[in-house]
C-alpha cells in the first residue's frame, strides 16, 4: 500500500490547531562548518517533544466512536508512546502503551503524565507486537503501530510538507533533506511529500551503527534484520527490521542511508547544545551527525536536516556533555 501526497495533505488538515508547525531555522555557524546553506527542522519543539505526535493524532482522530470507546494499544520506547498518549488524552480515548523496561525515565514519566497505562517488556527477549496483539484481543482495542500504518506515515509526512513550503517561503529550493531512520515511518512520509513537491530534492537517511537495517536493506535489495546483540544510545531508533509498508516507499524515494556511531552522535549532541543551543536526544540527532561527519556531504548544497526529538534522559545528557560517551 502506497501513500499519496493527498493523504499527507488530508493529515495536515486534521492536524491544524493540534500539532505545532515547527520552524525552519538557520545557523551561520553551521553553514560555515558544513560549507553550504543548511536549515534545521526542530521537532524537539513539537508537542510531546517529538514528531511522533503528528502520526499518532492523524491515526487516532480517524477512529470511529465505537473504536474510541474501546481504546488503543501502542508499543514504543518513548516518543510514539508519548505521541499516542497525548493524542488519546486530547480525543478522550483510553490508551495502554507497551514500553521496553529500559526506556528513558523521562519518556516513561511523559507517557504517564498524559494519562496512559503502561505495560513494560524486555526488548531483547519479548515480542512487543505479540504483547500488543494479545492486549488488543483481550480488550477489543485498536493497535496503533509506531510506523507501519498508512495513517501514521501520512501524519509524519506533514513534516515534509512544511519543510518544502517553509523553504520556498524563504526563496530556497532544497538540494537535500536529511532525516533519522528507525522503522522508516518519518522518512517514508517526509520523502513522499518532498519528492511529490520537489522531485529533484534528494532525501537521505541516517541510522545508528548496528541498527542500520535500512542502509543494509538498500544495499541488498531486501529487508534486513539487526544483530540481536546490537546496542546503541539512540533508543528511539532501535527497530529490528524495516517496516513492510515503509520499506518499499523508502527503497523508491531515498538517495541513500548512512550509519553513525554512538560516539559521533554524542559529539553532534554536544555541538547542538553548545553551538546551536538546542537539546536533541540521541536518535533525534543522527541526521545532524551524518552532516557533521561528512557522511552526507552538504558542501555547496542547500539542505534541511530533521531533528526528530528532544526527549533525552537527563542523566544520559549530562554524561554526553561531560564527554563520558
Amino acid at each position: 500500500m502506497s501513500i499519496a501526497l493527498s493523504d499527507i495533505q488530508a493529515a495536515a488538515e486534521r492536524l491544524k490547531g493540534q500539532a505545532v508547525e515547527t520552524p525552519l531555522i538557520e545557523s551561520p555557524a553551521l553553514n560555515e562548518r558544513l560549507g553550504g546553506r543548511v536549515f534545521l527542522k526542530p521537532e524537539t519543539l513539537q508537542r510531546a517533544g517529538a514528531f511522533k505526535f503528528r502520526g499518532a493524532y492523524n491515526r487516532l482522530s480517524q477512529l470511529t466512536d465505537a473504536e474510541k470507546s474501546r481504546g488503543v494499544v501502542a508499543f514504543s520506547s518513548g516518543n510514539h508512546a508519548q505521541g499516542v498518549a497525548l493524542a488519546a488524552q486530547l480525543l478522550e480515548i483510553p490508551a495502554l502503551i507497551v514500553m521496553p523496561s529500559d526506556s528513558p525515565a523521562v519518556k516513561v514519566e511523559g507517557t504517564k503524565g498524559f494519562g496512559a497505562e503502561i505495560r513494560f517488556y524486555d526488548r531483547f527477549t519479548e515480542d512487543r507486537i505479540a504483547i500488543a496483539d494479545q492486549i488488543a484481543a483481550e480488550r477489543g482495542c485498536t493497535v496503533v503501530p509506531s510506523y507501519d500504518d498508512p495513517h501514521i506515515i501520512a501524519g509524519q509526512g506533514t513534516l515534509g510538507l512544511e519543510i518544502v513550503a517553509q523553504a520556498r517561503a524563504l526563496g530556497v529550493e532544497l538540494d537535500r533533506v536529511l532525516s533519522p531512520v528507525g522503522g522508516g515511518g518519518l522518512i517514508a512520509g517526509t520523502s513522499t511529500a518532498v519528492k511529490a513537491l520537489s522531485p529533484s530534492t534528494e532525501v537521505w537517511g541516517a541510522e545508528p551503527a548496528g541498527f542500520d537495517e535500512t542502509r543494509r536493506s538498500l544495499e541488498s535489495g531486501s529487508r534486513e534484520t539487526i544483530d540481536k546483540d546490537a546496542r546503541s544510545i539512540c533508543d528511539a531508533l532501535l527497530t529490528p527490521i524495516p517496516g513492510e509498508l515503509t520499506w518499499p516507499i523508502n527503497q523508491r524515494n531515498l538517495s541513500g542511508v548512512v550509519a553513525v556511531t554512538d560516539a559521533e552522535v554524542a559529539e553532534a549532541m554536544r555541538y547542538a547544545f553548545g553551538t546551536l543551543k538546542l537539546v536533541v536526544e540521541p536518535g533525534g540527532c543522527v541526521a545532524l551527525t551524518a552532516a557533521l561527519t561528512g557522511k552526507v556531504d552538504l558542501k555547496g548544497k542547500t539542505a534541511a536536516i530533521v531533528l526528530s526529538g528532544g526527549n533525552v534522559d537527563p542523566g544520559l545528557f549530562a554524561s554526553v556533555l561531560k564527554g563520558e560517551i
